[in-house]
């Protein structure tokens, strides 16, 4: 007999809460917002047209299949560093912030 699972649905506004409810540790949230920051950032500057996604990849140093990726929000497999390059070769670069967390 097939026992049917209840699923509750959990609405989170933060990326704090996200990880929260994802079970994650403190330092995994962090790098998921900064990774998810990040990649929209590079969605924006990709999808203004200015580069073709083979002159990003060949300034960036990696495929055109994976800068294309990137800017279809799937970076599952592309490291920071990649995402880092991809933004650079935009002519862009990335600026730190750093501030205290909530206790």
């Amino acid at each position: 007999m097939a026992m049917s699972k209840i699923q509750k649905m959990i609405k989170v506004r933060t990326a704090a809460e996200l990880g929260h409810a994802l079970g994650l540790s403190v330092s995994d949230t962090a790098e998921m917002e900064f990774r998810s920051d990040l990649t929209v950032a590079l969605i924006r500057i990709i999808q203004s047209g200015r580069l073709t996604h083979a002159d990003i990849a060949k300034r960036a140093g990696t495929s055109r299949t994976r800068v294309t990726a990137i800017a279809n929000g799937n970076t599952q497999g592309v490291s920071t560093d990649v995402l880092i390059r991809v933004l650079a070769a935009t002519g862009h670069r990335a600026e730190v912030r750093v501030k205290k967390t909530a206790a």
